[in-house]
């Protein structure tokens, strides 16, 4: 059998001719569905299975799954293809994605960004037998019985370390847990009230840190008024909180309804789901399933400095983000320090600016008369 031969040159030509041709069937096709994964370095490494499919629209849609996190799958908002260039919108953790897809479609380099830190995440195409297992969820628990009265079956109250910067009250399940809280802040959102609705009590309430664990002694995940019952029932039990009601004159910011209609949308979570509202970066807020009083008491003890009272009239539960730039006056209750405000043409507006075209709501500064909880009497904790 007589051997071909081949130059250099036809060689290159050929190995030049097969890339193109892959390149056209990536480009011919424009196709991204299927499975890609990719390690995102975020102080620790984590591995991301991102699906996508095509609706019946013809539509991109898409999930995150982190399987360092349990396998918590992660809904994308958006995809968009433009030529090999790929745009992903992932609302629910203020995140977004833009990469490129290489000339053969096996990987998408690019990068991710939430709370403005964009870090490198390159996708691999892979195959159902390829790719990381994603960890079965856990099992779902049943909601708390509406007419349950809930306390805390055990909880530990320690002091937060003093290198401690992080602060944030959470329910997992069942487990309780608030990091760097103050007693006024568990008061603030037991009862629904801003700091400056405290009146008569002791300065280390408001100075002095805790770390709080516990599990509520009924089974079930408790909504936000049953946690809230047993965070009350802690403050008495292990504080020996007694106050009384009052009536004041405060400066306070009132929620009314804007010049257009509210651009919000209206929450499909089921019914007796905890609200979640939760920071991705400064001035970078996600609601979900929250009713208009959960945005104003999160407002009131986290960004604003004063009392905020819903006066919009609006029912029912709302899913929204709102990205705003923060002044100096704003994250008092969170312990943040603001950095000076960005002279980019793309920065988000002040937070008044940003609530009137992002929410169609405002926000105004007034005084009128409010509740407060004048103190009688509270103490250091009791021992766990």
């Amino acid at each position: 059998m007589r051997k071909r031969r081949f130059s250099v040159s036809t060689v290159a030509a050929l190995i030049l001719c097969a890339a193109i041709g892959a390149h056209r069937t990536w480009a011919q096709g424009k196709d991204i569905t299927g499975i890609w994964q990719g390690t995102l370095e975020a102080g620790k490494s984590l591995r991301l299975v991102l699906k996508i499919q095509k609706g019946d629209d013809g539509a991109y849609k898409a999930q995150f799954f982190s399987i360092d996190q349990g396998g918590s799958q992660i809904p994308v908002t958006s995809v968009k293809l433009d030529g090999s260039e790929v745009k992903m919108s992932v609302v629910a953790i203020g995140g977004t994605y833009e990469g490129k897809v290489l000339a053969d479609g096996s990987e998408m380099d690019g990068t991710w960004s939430q709370g403005g830190n964009p870090l490198p995440l390159n996708l691999k195409h892979v195959t159902e037998a390829t790719m990381w297992t994603i960890p079965a969820p856990p099992p779902k628990l049943a909601p708390m019985a509406k007419d349950a009265d809930p306390a805390f079956e055990v909880a530990t109250i320690k002091p937060t370390k003093p290198d401690e910067h992080n602060k944030y009250l959470t329910i997992q399940g069942t487990e309780f847990k608030t990091v760097n809280f103050s007693l006024a802040d568990l008061i603030a959102f037991s009862y629904g009230v801003h700091a400056k609705q405290i009146v008569g009590a002791p300065a280390w309430v408001d100075a002095e840190k805790w770390d709080i664990s516990g599990k509520p002694d009924t089974p079930g995940t408790p909504n936000v008024e049953q946690l809230k019952t047993m965070v009350k029932k802690l403050l008495v039990e292990r504080f020996q909180l007694k106050f009384h009601d009052e009536k004041r004159v405060l400066s306070v910011y009132a929620l009314e309804p804007g010049k257009t209609a509210p651009k919000l949308t209206k929450s499909d979570a089921d019914e007796g789901s905890l609200p979640g509202l939760f920071f991705t970066g400064l001035g970078k807020l996600n609601v979900r399933n929250a009713t208009m009083v959960n945005f104003c008491n999160l407002m009131q003890e986290a960004v604003l400095d004063r009392p905020v009272v819903d006066q919009t009239k609006l029912e029912g539960r709302w899913d929204f983000t709102l990205n705003w730039t923060p002044d100096e006056s704003q994250f008092a209750g969170m312990g943040m320090k603001i950095p000076p405000p960005s002279d980019k043409a793309d920065a988000p507006p002040p937070l008044f600016t940003a609530i009137q075209e992002q929410l169609g709501l405002k926000l105004e500064p007034t005084k009128t008369e409010v509740g407060v909880l004048a103190v009688d009497k509270v103490e250091q904790p009791s021992d766990n």
